[in-house]
């Protein structure tokens, strides 16, 4: 005890020489260290079936659009045994429905916030204006409500909702704002795959999350975390220790990581395969068959696997394969081994038919005439040695044009790349071809440190000179500590304006 002090006061005081400052950040490394993994394997009482978000519910206004209505609100959620834990939700305690719309249909909200502070719901992965984006310029007040609406215009795909804020994403988050928002066509509905929602078709939004010794929620980050708050309780769709009741034989997860700075290493405590079959901007070419899929905050991906009659089967996220360099990968929970899921299989399934061969038509940007080709470091909190700045527009990008952007992420740790607006194809990674799950359409892709990602995008419908879109990092701590920057999507004739004093009021 009076070692490990001394250690601990040689790193922290004013005084002292350079050899006891060095020895004290090995004492407090190694104790980091080896208490830095995480093994949950076999120690999680599966005790609650997994809840399921409702649909959201809508009406239609006189001009055809549909409506949802949604209410930012605190309330209280029953994680632990003993205190509820203050919680915030959409229409509920914690988390909210999950919004389903069709391509082509014109959809409109109605955003009330009734919380005690100003927030915003950002809409991740839509393509839309940027007036409606929900990005940090379009925060809602206390009391007031937000009301966008726009054309849905994208393949069927599984996207999310969730704030924006500037510079407290992540504590709202974590808090509990956030949900699935899944867009449907008719290409993808012709296909025989698990559809019916809540059965064999499963939205599963994954968080961790931490308690306190009175049931609520600790957002301290760990001794030598470089990412932010990591929890030791995973939550699936708000509910800890989930498990699911599988009637069919092949079961649709749409996956989404909406942790905060978790990676996820999914597979199954069998190793059993699964079909990936779509990403963040919908199905594959093709499925792949795989064992292990890493999905990092706010990635999304649709898997199939199947199951055989009164099984029982654990999913489980396995040690990150990469993602880290160095010893820093075990105090950001890349070693870490977690129960997540439990299946049960009845002991006669319904049967389901075998998956498509054939599921969407491949990214096929034309890339030999791109407009620009760009560069993007990310560093530390910075992105090309600058931290966002809410009146500054860093770049323009022109409506109809393609551009190449190229990616690299320099530290040692964790980072990964969101674009608002657009998906993009991975053209190559490292000069090489991009790996399967990288073949579809994305909008948040894992960088690996000192990998160089050459992203193609195109810019389309939408054209707004002074309302950005925002790229940053998805690591939310990042992000609110100024990892992110803006661009704006300029028309035939129109030139970078200023951004309205209204929208960056609050920075």
């Amino acid at each position: 005890m009076k070692r490990r002090s001394a250690l601990k006061w040689t790193l922290i005081g004013v005084g002292g020489s350079l050899g006891a400052l060095t020895l004290g950040t090995v004492g407090v490394f190694g104790y980091a260290y080896a208490r830095g993994k995480l093994d949950t394997v076999g120690k999680v009482d599966f005790d609650s079936p997994l809840a399921v978000p409702p649909l959201a519910e809508s009406h239609t206004d006189a001009s055809g659009a549909r409506v949802f209505d949604l209410d930012l609100q605190a309330g209280q959620t029953q994680f632990l045994d003993g205190p509820a834990t203050a919680t915030w939700g959409v229409n509920g305690a914690f988390l909210g429905p999950t919004i389903r719309a069709s391509r082509g249909e014109e959809i409109a909200f109605a955003i009330r916030n009734d919380l005690d502070q100003e927030t915003s719901i950002h809409w991740h992965g839509m393509h839309l204006p940027a007036v409606m984006d929900g990005g940090p310029h379009q925060s809602v007040a206390p009391g007031d409500t937000w009301a966008p609406q726009w054309t849905v215009d994208q393949p069927a795909a599984t996207l999310w909702y969730h704030p924006h804020p500037h510079g407290r994403t992540a504590d709202h988050v974590h808090r509990g704002l956030a949900g699935m928002f899944i867009v449907d066509d008719e290409e993808s509905g012709a296909l025989d795959l698990p559809s019916e929602y809540g059965v064999d078709d499963l939205p599963m939004i994954v968080q961790d999350r931490k308690f306190d010794d009175d049931n609520q929620f600790d957002d301290s980050a760990p001794l030598l975390s470089s990412g932010g708050v990591f929890g030791d309780e995973i939550i699936v769709n708000g509910t800890r220790g989930p498990y699911v009741e599988v009637t069919t034989r092949l079961v649709r997860l749409r996956l989404l990581n909406g942790s905060n700075s978790r990676l996820y290493n999914f597979g199954f405590g069998d190793d059993r395969a699964f079909q990936l079959i779509a990403t963040d901007g919908g199905l594959l070419a093709e499925p792949w068959e795989t064992d292990r899929l890493h999905l990092s905050p706010g990635e999304r991906a649709e898997i199939v696997v199947a199951f055989a009659p009164g099984e029982t089967v654990e999913l489980r996220s396995y040690p990150a394969e990469y993602g880290f360099n160095g010893t820093g990968a075990r105090t950001n929970g890349a070693d870490d081994r977690l129960d997540l899921v439990q299946f049960r299989a009845a002991d006669t399934l319904a049967e389901s038919p075998a998956i498509p061969t054939a599921l969407a038509a491949a990214p096929d940007l034309d890339t030999a005439e791109a407009a620009e080709t760009r560069t993007f470091t990310l560093e530390g909190r910075n992105i090309n040695d600058r931290r966002m700045d809410m009146g500054r527009i860093d770049f323009a990008v022109r409506e109809g044009t393609t551009e190449v952007w190229e990616v690299v992420n320099t530290n040692g740790y964790m980072h990964n790349f969101h674009v608002h607006d657009v998906q993009f194809h991975v053209l190559t990674v490292d000069g090489d071809a991009p790996p399967p799950d990288l073949s579809g359409w994305k909008d948040t892709i894992l960088l690996v440190p000192d990998r160089r990602y050459r992203l193609a995008m195109r810019f389309t419908d939408h054209t707004d000179p002074n309302l950005p879109y925002m790229y940053h990092c998805h690591l939310l701590a990042h992000e609110d500590e100024g990892m992110m920057g803006q661009f704006v999507v300029l028309g035939e004739g129109e030139t970078i304006g200023e951004v309205p004093q209204s929208a960056h009021a609050h920075d």
